[in-house]
């Protein structure tokens, strides 16, 4: 018997339960894992108020990303082995296979060994941010040095890996967040720039920091109002790569986009985690920079399993600064 986290109906943070389940045989090409961490992504909340992209099953399991000890392996299996420390690549159906508990049954093609000089927290925090923040800024824009990109919800996980990668490559970061409160800390994650947009115009600030010209790439998981606003400060030719919809579904920016060329991309990493190839490179990135030290998960906050529900109404308040992680 092992405890995971499961819900029999969509809505807020109390309809998770902590429940005891037996293990079930595993398949040929599944591993089991011993749960030490694991990060909490804004498409689980939303998966579990019924408001995501796929439907829940009910009674549904939850969760990408998960870091722990391989404890089994099927008969299929040859990438890991039993004792291996590993990290989950999101890149399965998390209802069937949610990594909420003290163990996760996955498919071993989303299993990895990640960077040894990580924590299993940091480890937890890992590949749903950055792999989301590369498709869009390497993958599908191929951001160079000395290009432009705004982050909208800056100091999400996702925002804060998208800095961070931006930074790499040698792009001008135009960070913003809806509070002042939160400027420093983005500042020292790497921005250029902060926009406070509950005080400040972001498209004049935007083109004011650009000399006028716009911003080659915009990074957004806010739509509703915020899509009309990211296209008025994009360049010629720019993209917007929206991710998320927290202010709700937009009015496409039609007249604009045509008089700017302007690409809208409505995006999710599973465009990336569907291209084996394209994984693979950012995967391959993503390990060699950690290694150097170029890229640093940063981590708002540690829950234990118990208070999943706390850690959910947390995500939901918006004020993290960084991954939120939950130790097992």
């Amino acid at each position: 018997m092992a405890k995971i986290v499961r819900f029999h109906e969509t809505g807020g943070a109390d309809v998770l339960r902590l429940e005891e389940v037996a293990e079930t045989a595993l398949a040929p090409d599944e591993v089991r894992i011993d749960v030490k961490a694991l990060g909490l992504n804004r498409a689980e909340v939303a998966f579990r108020s019924g408001e995501y992209v796929m439907q829940p099953q009910l009674p549904s399991r939850l969760g990408y990303e998960a870091a722990g000890i391989v404890s089994a392996i099927g008969a299929g299996v040859s990438n890991v082995l039993p004792g291996d420390i590993v990290s989950v690549i999101p890149g399965f159906d998390f209802g069937r296979y949610g990594v909420y508990g003290e163990t996760a049954t996955v498919p071993a093609q989303w299993v990895t060994r990640h960077p040894a000089s990580l924590t299993f927290e940091q480890a937890a925090a890992l590949w749903v941010q950055y792999l989301t923040a590369y498709g869009a800024l390497v993958t599908f824009s191929q951001l160079q040095k000395g290009q432009s990109v705004i982050i909208t919800a800056a100091s999400s996980s996702v925002g804060v890996a998208a800095i961070q990668i931006a930074k790499d490559i040698g792009a001008t970061v135009i960070a913003t967040t809806r509070g002042a409160d939160k400027r420093d800390f983005l500042l020292e994650a790497g921005a250029d720039h902060v926009i406070i947009s509950d005080e400040e115009d972001l498209v004049e600030r935007a083109m004011a920091i650009t000399g006028g010209r716009g911003v080659d790439v915009a990074f957004d998981p806010v739509a509703g109002p915020f899509l009309e606003k990211l296209a008025n400060a994009a360049a010629f030719g720019g993209t917007v790569h929206v991710y998320g919809a927290l202010l709700g579904e937009p009015r496409y920016p039609l007249f604009t986009a045509l008089s700017k060329a302007l690409t809208v991309h409505a995006y999710t990493f599973f465009e990336l985690t569907s291209q084996p190839d394209k994984l693979g490179e950012a995967i391959a990135y993503i390990s060699a920079a950690i290694e150097a030290g170029r890229l640093t998960p940063v981590i708002d906050s540690v829950f234990t399993l118990d208070k999943i529900a706390d850690a959910h109404r947390y995500m939901e308040s918006n004020r993290q600064r960084g991954k939120i992680v939950v130790t097992i």
